[in-house]
């Protein structure tokens, strides 16, 4: 006897579920619920907010490139050729990725119908009619899978066209842009060496205008100073400008009487070779007042007199000649008082005194007279001197002393601070630096009285010279005859 139970289908569809692959996933529990849109296709739901189809974007892109086309720059329309072409690898890649899960969903949609295939043979009843209805909503998506695929295999293909376009037309904008870039590299060039002529002319035409420019201006200067002679020919400032003239001769008068000295000295001095050659030494300086003399040998052998006793005298007339106290070294300045007096130097070597004269007496400088009588004008005469010594010592300090030389006295300060001041005596005296060294030549010895005594340096020997000569001045208008220590005064100094 066979036993009917009566089973409702859950067991079997249960166990037609469980012979469903792994890999299938169903995310809800029941069919979805599909809609039929126009052209009998199945609409779902979910898709019904989805984006605008890929071929009316690609349509309406390639409308908008060719309207902008004309408007555009080659560098810009090969920018929007490149973001095109990067668009369309973008869409073929959307494409391939669709076209990866169309496959998926028709492997996905062929095991559904497996399944339901299955499960009808186990079922009977309402069961079974509800498995045909799903069989057909399967094949109805399968039907309507497929025309998706035809419709992405259509715009796949548009897209490679498309594609092509972009790239062969990307490949025109470039070359375009190199031939116009080309094209404005010839231009600038061509420009550059437009402007390098035109340079180069204007550089020439301003060499030209200036050269005219200076040979007017010379032409008009030497005009000018025509004139301006015609006219002081004319005026009564000719006298000045014969004063002027007067003055240039003078000055060079004193020039060349100086070279005629030197010369003067230099033959006196082959002469004196000539006549005696055992004269081992000889004084180096020119015979004007505000020059150094120096008593150097004339042969590389002679004997070193650098430790040997020496004196300077000046001769007098009758062939007598005074003695220079505290002029003892190898090294003598003269001072205004030589001046018209020659110069001796005599040395003690090996117990033997030898003498050397100046070839002629001592000239005085070249306007020094002028420049000591427009200083006699004033009534003090302010001279920048620094103290090297102070009663035969070293002076520490090296800043600037003020030495005033006035009609009535003499005074040395620094700033404020007065060092001495002292009116015009028989115990002051005053001369040239006796002491040697290289600023014989400017430097001059001041005793303000006993006991008190200093060694000034001046700036050039011009003002030391001219500062000896005035103070002697306003000495003797004082009754005082200023000179320097053991000097003896004879008529006619």
């Amino acid at each position: 006897m066979t036993r009917v139970i009566h089973d409702s289908g859950e067991g079997m569809q249960k166990e037609a579920l469980a012979m469903v692959s792994s890999d299938v996933n169903f995310p809800k529990g029941h069919f979805p619920d599909y809609k039929i849109g126009p052209n009998n296709q199945i609409i779902d739901p979910e898709e019904i907010h989805e984006a605008v189809p890929l071929k009316e974007i690609v349509a309406k892109e390639t409308a908008q490139l060719l309207e902008q086309r004309r408007r555009l720059s080659v560098r810009d329309l090969k920018e929007k050729f490149e973001k095109g072409l990067s668009g369309a690898s973008k869409l073929s890649e959307e494409a391939k990725r669709r076209e990866a899960a169309s496959l998926d969903r028709q492997v996905l949609l062929k095991k559904l119908r497996d399944v339901l295939d299955t499960l009808k043979g186990r079922v009977a009843g309402r069961n079974r009619d509800d498995a045909d209805e799903a069989i057909s909503l399967v094949e109805a998506l399968a039907v309507q899978l497929t025309q998706r695929e035809g419709e992405l295999i259509y715009e796949k293909a548009e897209v490679k066209k498309l594609a092509s376009f972009l790239k062969q037309a990307t490949e025109d904008a470039r070359k375009v842009a190199e031939e116009e870039r080309a094209l404005a590299l010839a231009e600038i060039e061509k420009a550059r060496t437009a402007i390098a002529i035109v340079e180069k002319g204007l550089q020439e035409h301003d060499a030209a205008s200036s050269s005219r420019e200076k040979e007017e201006i010379e032409g008009l200067k030497k005009e000018v100073r025509e004139a301006r002679r015609i006219k002081m020919l004319h005026q009564p400032s000719k006298v000045m400008d014969m004063e002027f003239e007067l003055k240039a001769l003078r000055t060079l008068i004193a020039e060349k009487n100086q070279l005629c000295n030197q010369l003067m000295k230099e033959l006196a001095m082959i002469k004196r070779l000539e006549e005696d050659s055992s004269d081992l030494y000889d004084l180096e300086g020119s015979d004007i007042l505000g020059s150094q003399f120096c008593i150097i040998p004339r042969f590389d052998d002679a004997p070193d007199i650098s430790s040997c006793p020496t004196q300077w005298y000046r001769v007098i007339s009758g062939g007598n000649r005074n003695l220079i106290l505290g002029a003892t070294k190898p090294t003598y300045a003269p001072e205004p008082f030589d001046v018209g007096r020659l110069l001796q130097a005599e040395i003690v070597l090996n117990a033997e005194k030898v003498t050397i004269q100046t070839m002629g007496p001592i000239n005085p400088a070249a306007g020094l007279e002028h420049y000591v009588e427009s200083l006699m004008k004033r009534a003090d005469v302010e001279f920048n001197v620094v103290v090297t010594q102070m009663n035969g010592n070293d002076y520490s300090s090296n800043s600037v002393h003020a030495f005033h030389i006035g009609k009535m006295r003499i005074k040395l300060r620094k700033g404020w601070s007065t060092k001495a001041r002292e009116s015009y005596s028989t115990t002051m005296k005053l001369c040239g630096s006796r002491g040697g060294g290289n600023a014989a030549a400017t430097a001059v010895f001041w005793q303000a009285r006993k006991g008190l005594s200093y060694t000034l340096a001046f700036e050039t020997d011009r003002d030391r010279n001219a500062a000896i000569m005035l103070a002697r001045k306003f000495a003797s208008n004082c009754n005082i005859t200023l000179t320097g220590p053991g000097d003896e005064v004879h008529a006619g100094s």
